[in-house]
């Protein structure tokens, strides 16, 4: 902290720099009259002392892997151990993904990331009308525990941990990992990993839902409950700001709406009779990290800070555990450009290093060619050592958080903590996460916020290298990854066999007894876990829910 005396010395330097600065700004003005960050926060041209001298200590910042976090959620960070190297992948059939995640493995990857095609993560089967041209194209299609038990063949469950995108229908795969997992003979206990499972994010920036809101929160609570006796190391539920994040908002958004969600889900799980710190410490977050190098570095410190507040004192958590923002990073996709599609490689070198300099638990770095199509085995190798060279090599692993005490990203830290702070106050007066998604205020505030993102590309104010601005004439990419629409076929071959040597009966009556459960309170895990192990389909499990639940029907956000 700095006295009135240094400070007063402080001032008066600076004014006599700037009066300096005013002549020779007349003869070589800046590049634009004002700056701004994507979050519209304005620039300083330079930061001091007087910036962060409203700054307390141990109030805003701590020390490392204690509250508020805001410096990491371990006392060593990465001179323990690195972050997990999750590459998300999947495509095609279990067969296909098999094979990658064992090249990923073999490559040094130290964690799975399971990507669903999206007739999975709507809760269709392949041979669903609705599946038609979709099977196996963004990600893996499972319709069954069988595709399932191929798609982690010859991968010890025990020894890897997995994440899983997907929401709508997480409780239905988290059941048949847990069936393949017994089948390997390792117990539910010695899982690692996570299920994305947030479904409010859903509704206001991906779309990939199935249930209304209050049927889609009992479920998930019900996985919740289930998980905090059954599989205690499985992170539960992973709030999602990346998915925010790529349908256009701003930083200070992704942060606001994001913790938003994760607000309603401690109070629905509090509403279902969980205590804070039975369920908080298995709470995990998802971020992106984008283009503003600096600003996503103290969007990830001022997130970090804001949930141990909310989690401290709104929700009265004294596990410490709970109060840890621990999250994954996905560079940003939406950066991506099919233009010069090597210029991928260094935006996602620094978007990773912003993840690893705002203190991530593990990271997904994209590839080069993902503008196009699924990517190639170079291109995730160069994407994965994009990681591993950061990691061994650049040297920012070897002291925790080595920006912390910057004028610049403590200031940044504090406004966006701030202007995120606003933001959950005001859905607060709207009545929660659910209740501003039901009246389309964050659609709204997300879609306002990428259309003026794109005006601002689109009128050159935003320079997107190789797009409107450095472009070359370019031959058109050769050797991508593509899917087999027989694919589908195969599939339909597979489930018309499954259903031929199972024991239907067996599984008309476990559908029956979960519409029951589902009519009333009764926790569905259980009995979606003996659905799965009968060989009952991911789209008839979904459909025996939906004839209870109904399927959410999106509202206007247009007016």
């Amino acid at each position: 902290m700095l006295d009135e005396k240094e400070i007063g010395e402080i001032k008066e330097e600076y004014k006599k720099w700037s009066d300096r600065l005013e002549g020779k700004l007349a003869k070589r003005p800046e590049r634009k009259p004002e700056f701004t960050n994507t979050s519209g926060i304005p620039l300083k041209r330079v930061y001091t002392p007087l910036d962060a001298a409203h700054l307390d200590y141990m109030k805003g910042l701590g020390l490392p892997g204690e509250y508020p976090f805001t410096r990491g959620v371990q006392p060593t960070m990465y001179r323990g151990r690195l972050w997990t190297m999750r590459q998300y992948a999947g495509f095609g059939t279990a067969e296909d993904t098999n094979r990658r995640y064992r090249f990923l493995l073999d490559a040094g990857q130290t964690g799975l990331s399971v990507a669903f095609d999206l007739p999975t993560q709507i809760g269709y089967d392949s041979d669903h009308p609705l599946a038609q041209g979709e099977v196996g194209k963004v990600g893996v299609t499972i319709d069954s525990l069988k595709d399932m038990e191929t798609l982690f063949d010859q991968i010890p469950l025990d020894k890897v941990s997995t994440s899983m995108t997907i929401n709508a229908p997480a409780a239905i795969l988290l059941a048949m990992y847990i069936a393949v997992a017994e089948n390997q003979g390792i117990a539910s206990k010695d899982l690692r990993g996570t299920i994305q499972n947030d479904i409010l994010k859903e509704y206001s920036a991906r779309g990939t839902y199935i249930f209304p809101p209050k049927p889609s929160m009992r479920i998930i609570t019900d996985i919740f409950s289930f998980c905090s006796q059954e599989v205690p190391q499985w992170n539960t539920i992973s709030i999602s700001g990346y998915h925010i994040r790529e349908a256009g908002s701003t930083a200070v958004q992704e942060v606001a709406f994001t913790l938003a969600d994760g607000i309603a889900y401690v109070e629905a799980a509090l509403e279902a009779g969980l205590g804070v710190d039975d369920f908080g410490p298995r709470l995990s977050f998802f971020f992106n990290a984008h283009l503003d190098f600096l600003e996503e570095i103290a969007k990830f410190r001022a997130a970090r800070r804001l949930w141990a507040t909310i989690m401290r004192d709104r929700f009265k958590a004294r596990d410490p555990r709970s109060m840890m923002m621990r999250f994954h990073t996905q560079t940003a996709g939406c950066t991506l450009t099919a233009q010069q599609p090597k210029n991928n490689i260094v935006r996602v070198a620094f978007q990773a290093l912003s993840a690893v300099l705002g203190g991530t638990q593990s990271l997904h770095t994209n590839s080069m060619d993902e503008a196009f199509a699924l990517p190639g085995e170079e291109a995730v190798q160069i994407a994965l050592r994009t990681q591993q060279l950061i990691g061994y090599e650049s040297g920012v692993t070897d002291t925790v958080d080595p920006l912390g005490g910057s004028y610049y990203i403590e200031e940044l830290t504090e406004e966006i903590f701030n202007r995120a702070k606003e933001y959950i106050d005001k859905i607060d007066e709207l009545g929660g996460a659910a209740s501003a998604i039901e009246q389309g205020f964050i659609q709204r505030e997300i879609q306002d916020s990428a259309y003026r993102y794109q005006r601002e590309i689109e009128k050159g104010e935003r320079v997107v290298v190789g797009v409107n601005k450095f472009q070359v004439e370019e031959e058109s990419p050769k050797d991508l990854l593509r899917v087999d629409p027989a694919v589908r076929i195969s599939q339909m071959e597979r489930l018309k066999r499954l259903k031929s040597e199972r024991d239907n009966a067996r599984v008309r009556d476990i559908l029956s007894e979960l519409k029951n459960a589902a009519e009333g309170k009764e926790n569905l895990m259980p009995i979606i876990l003996d659905a799965v192990k009968a060989y009952a389909t991911l789209g008839e499990i979904c459909d025996a829910l939906r004839d209870v639940f109904g399927e959410y029907q999106p509202v206007s956000t247009i007016g």
